[in-house]
């Protein structure tokens, strides 16, 4: 693991280390959505919070399919965005 020695490079690594939380939250909400029976339910409600304005705005753009890809597509593009910033460093 390269760690950064300048501010920049600290703000950047900061930033991809956020994005990488992120995709951790997103994966954390499909896995509860398959376990959670009850909307109530708080963690569940809190994942869905944190993670819906972006997965809400991939759905929008995405056509109608019997299965959501929003998460998948939502994963791939945070990667791609975290390695650009890596690549920055």
């Amino acid at each position: 693991m390269i760690y950064p020695t300048t501010l920049t490079g600290s703000i950047v690594f900061f930033l991809a280390r956020i994005i990488q939380v992120y995709n951790f939250l997103i994966l954390a909400r499909v896995l509860a959505s398959w376990v959670v029976r009850d909307p109530s339910n708080q963690i569940y409600h809190f994942l869905y919070s944190i993670t819906e304005p972006m997965l809400g705005r991939i759905r929008r753009v995405l056509p109608m399919m019997g299965l959501d890809l929003s998460p998948i597509i939502a994963y791939f593009i945070l990667n791609l965005v975290a390695k650009m910033l890596f690549s920055i460093i």
